[in-house]
């Protein structure tokens, strides 16, 4: 392998700044993807070149924009809360060191060596098609509700501009329940279903009111409908999609240069934020309440499940999106060392925004007179449209301008992690129809997701927010990402991954990596696939059961997605050219004669290196085999 590194070094190369000193092969002008029968001859004279990244810090930054996002901000503080404080920071570094990593790492390396997106990367095994195509139909649905949260984020961008702040202030039809958030005497919010109940015994702040019935207008349930979207939710709607649009009109040419606005611009305002947060009355008890470990609660598999799942969504694996943003570098790039980067920093911001958040939560316990700062704390999307709201209301000098700068960064932070999300969808539709125009693509999955997220903007959309959520990403996600780890760690071969490891970017692959893939990881999320369904409950919101028409909708969503992976096997076991049934099986299963790099001169040699490699391991036993596949 070290030879055909050499080899690959002497005939091309090109630099992460883009400049070519190739002699004989120029990699970065790889060709789009061919079709599933195509010849290298047929790939060569395919109509558009594959874009690349202009520089490589294009793609570092995109993954930061991707991988830092709402999580981040309001998912993990509220998790690390409920499930130990400081105590949860270490079953949350175990579960980072052990799958965040490692699939990150994974990923960028399978889409970089194969420059496909994360459904023709398995040509690799033509018969897991399916879990690329579940994938991008999950992330398809997440995108959906994903930037719906964005037109919410910029209603209340646009309100911030207002003195005073209109949630501060208690409207007229609420005065019987409400209490002004201006006000230092707001007592334990209750959520819209208690509060029918109990109007005069529990008055509620006016941050929660504001939320709840100007602008969501939410419905008590949905037994009756979801109702008609809400105007002024449209106008955030549209201009978040258009946002996106502009964004990824022209692939990572135009996302590329974002990028870097993207990802920086959020830690600016963080910064600010997190300064004016510790500068505030109470703040270090906030801070505290955050990070106090609670060490009974260490043992509990409840908190090592919300730890992967934490860290399993926030860093965006098994979506197919980092698939697809490596898949845009050049071939040699060191993924490696980004890999590292990014699961790193996004375990930072996940801890600066926990103490941005509760230091500020904690100036509010101050502000009304309470020492039980968990009284002031919404979980959810309730963190950053209720409760940080109410406290920046309390701020005695310039609450606008706090208020705009944290809705500001939401809607960064939303636009970065969305751009990956639809360019994944984009990059599978144009690596099967690579005529398919990048504006033509983008502006057709902009317009249809616009139109599906208006379902989420209605007095009923949160309660659909969060069927989707569970059924179509949750579910479909934990079961696809599985079925992904297993065919690269073992159909694939974790062996075979770490020779084009070795072959792509010259360096060994330590026995850490080779353990992970093969072993650990898949095991632990088979573990917690398992636990999910043994623990099941029937999903509610704001504990109101759903009608049994919203449960069929949820898992016909499921199954949709789950289901492909059956279907696509069936079909590529089929469409296999073998003779016999036993045949057939066995080339679905077996990667497609294109499969290595686009290049073809270099993939004609790192065929000839694997099947030299490969031929030693032929007519082994089966525990000679396994030991091979995971220490090689």
């Amino acid at each position: 392998m070290e030879s055909s590194r050499r080899n690959y070094q002497n005939s091309a190369f090109v630099s992460d700044d883009g400049r070519s000193t190739a002699s004989t092969v120029d990699i970065s002008a790889t060709s789009s993807v061919p079709r599933d029968n195509a010849t290298d001859a047929e790939a060569a004279k395919s109509p558009e070149e594959r874009a690349t990244w202009g520089k490589g810090i294009e793609f570092l930054m995109s993954c930061i924009a991707m991988s830092v996002g709402l999580g981040n901000v309001w998912r993990f503080p509220f998790t690390a809360l409920d499930n130990g404080g400081g105590a949860f920071l270490i079953p949350y570094l175990i579960v980072l060191f052990l799958i965040g990593k490692p699939i990150y790492y994974l990923e960028m390396v399978i889409g970089q060596f194969s420059s496909r997106g994360s459904v023709k990367v398995f040509d690799l095994c033509p018969a897991m098609k399916g879990v690329g195509i579940g994938q991008v139909i999950s992330i398809s649905m997440v995108t959906t509700y994903y930037v719906a949260i964005m037109g919410i984020t910029l209603r209340y961008l646009f309100d911030s501009f207002r003195s005073p702040l209109p949630w501060s202030e208690c409207r007229t039809d609420w005065q019987s329940f409400c209490v002004a958030s201006s006000q230092g005497n707001t007592s334990k919010l209750v959520s819209p279903m208690e509060m029918d109940g109990l109007p005069q015994q529990q008055p509620v702040a006016s941050a929660e009111l504001y939320f709840l019935k100007e602008v969501l207008h939410e419905l008590p349930n949905i037994d009756d409908g979801i109702g008609l979207p809400n105007w002024e939710l449209v106008l955030g709607l549209f201009v978040a999609w258009a946002s996106v649009f502009l964004i990824i009109r022209r692939g990572v040419k135009s996302s590329g240069k974002a990028s870097y606005f993207l990802a920086i611009f959020p830690y600016i305002i963080m910064g600010v934020l997190l300064v004016r947060a510790v500068t505030l009355p109470g703040s270090i008890d906030g801070i505290y309440y955050f990070i106090r470990p609670q060490w009974g609660k260490i043992l509990d598999p409840k908190v090592w499940y919300a730890a992967v799942t934490q860290c399993f969504y926030s860093l965006s694996v098994c979506f197919g999106n980092i698939i697809m943003y490596a898949s845009f570098n050049k071939f040699g790039h060191n993924v490696h060392r980004d890999a590292v980067i990014v699961t790193s920093l996004d375990t930072v911001t996940s801890l600066l925004a926990g103490f941005t958040i509760f230091g500020i939560l904690g100036h509010l316990a101050h502000e009304i007179g309470t020492d039980d700062i968990g009284t002031v704390v919404k979980g959810g999307a309730g963190l950053a449209f209720i409760s940080y709201p109410d406290a920046i209301s309390k701020f005695k000098s310039l609450p606008q301008i706090f208020s705009v700068l944290f809705f500001l960064m939401l809607f960064v932070l939303g636009i970065g992690s969305n751009i990956a999300m639809t360019s994944c969808s984009v990059t599978a539709i144009r690596d099967r129809f690579p005529n398919f125009k990048q504006w033509q693509c983008s502006l057709l999955i902009a317009v249809v997701s616009f139109v599906i997220g208006l379902i989420y903007i209605t007095p009923g959309g949160q309660y659909m927010l969060t069927l989707v959520d569970f059924f179509g990403a949750s579910m479909i996600a934990l079961v696809l990402g599985i079925a992904e780890l297993y065919t690269i760690g073992w159909i694939y071969g974790t062996d075979r991954l770490c020779k084009d490891i070795e072959f792509m970017l010259g360096r060994k692959v330590g026995l850490y990596w080779r353990l992970c893939w093969s072993i650990i990881t898949p095991l632990i999320m088979t573990t917690i696939l398992i636990y999910f369904y043994a623990t099941y409950e029937p999903l509610t919101y704001n504990n109101v059961i759903y009608p049994t028409w919203a449960y069929g909708i949820g898992w016909m969503i499921t199954a949709f997605g789950i289901l492909q992976l059956p279907i696509w096997m069936i079909v590529a076991i089929i469409r296999d050219p073998g003779t016999t049934l036993g045949a057939k099986i066995r080339g679905a299963f077996t990667p497609k004669k294109n499969w290595g790099p686009m290049d073809p001169l270099l993939r004609e040699q790192y065929h000839k290196e694997i099947e030299n490699d490969l031929t030693p391991r032929r007519g082994q036993g089966v525990w000679a085999a396994i030991k091979q596949n995971i220490f090689g």
